[in-house]
């Protein structure tokens, strides 16, 4: 297994331990979308049990690490300069409909800059996670970037707009934290959105890095209006002037 440090470990023990009430209530889902109830509030409590198992276990050993997540906004403890970003799940929808493309998303962010991000999807057990210079990793195993020159050749994935816009070869996931982690494993060739919130993308983003990757600066934008791009090197250049009034 590859060194990772102990805030990463920390995180994967936290996902970990989160999915397994994402699981139970996902085959519950399944079963509510026959029942006139709807399973609408049955969804926002299993955002915020998963949000609170993370919060719990993050806080465990850092105490006084700040946090950003969807469902309670700010925490801001004594350290103000760690901050843990949480989407408890990205992919409410497809959840919601019993569609198992989902997943829980944490990243660290330390002085700024992202220095750990973590993917998890419960369903197929894939655990995506990345570290500041020591590269991206799925369930240990080294992820590369796709290496296709041509953009005729490629596959790229984003939300409702993009794909309106876009003339590429598209896929709409409904997940931006694992098309990004798709595109880290060369799954997808790009990705890009625009006005997404950090949390959906913070991890993503640093595991594109870190897969040999390239990412537009996302410090230039507020946290809940994001504009992203993301793919290969190769392609970089083609894609933004592809999308240069996107």
């Amino acid at each position: 297994m590859i060194s990772i440090s102990s805030n990463l470990n920390i995180m994967i023990k936290a996902a970990e331990k989160a999915s397994k009430s994402i699981i139970r209530d996902f085959g519950e889902v399944e079963k509510l979308q026959v029942s006139k109830k709807g399973p609408y509030d049955f969804v926002t409590k299993t955002d915020k049990q998963v949000e609170k198992v993370l919060i719990e276990e993050l806080s465990k050993i850092k105490k006084n690490y700040s946090f950003l997540s969807e469902e309670v906004g700010t925490i801001k403890n004594r350290d103000k300069e760690n901050v843990w970003i949480i989407d408890p799940i990205d992919g409410t929808t497809n959840f919601l409909h019993g569609i198992p493309h989902f997943a829980i998303c944490i990243a660290l962010q330390s002085k700024g800059e992202i220095v750990s991000g973590l993917i998890f999807d419960p369903i197929k057990d894939e655990m995506y996670y990345s570290e500041k210079n020591k590269g991206a990793f799925l369930n240990n195993q080294r992820l590369r970037v796709s290496k296709k020159s041509s953009l005729d050749d490629c596959l790229f994935s984003s939300n409702h707009e993009g794909v309106k816009f876009s003339d590429f070869n598209m896929r709409y996931s409904g997940c931006a934290a694992l098309d990004l982690a798709y595109v880290a494993s060369g799954r997808l060739d790009g990705f890009f959105h625009n006005k997404i919130n950090l949390w959906d993308v913070a991890a993503g983003a640093l595991m594109v890095e870190e897969a040999g990757g390239v990412v537009n600066d996302l410090n230039k934008f507020n946290n809940n209006n994001i504009n992203i791009r993301a793919s290969s090197g190769v392609i970089s250049d083609k894609m933004l002037e592809k999308l240069k009034n996107f």
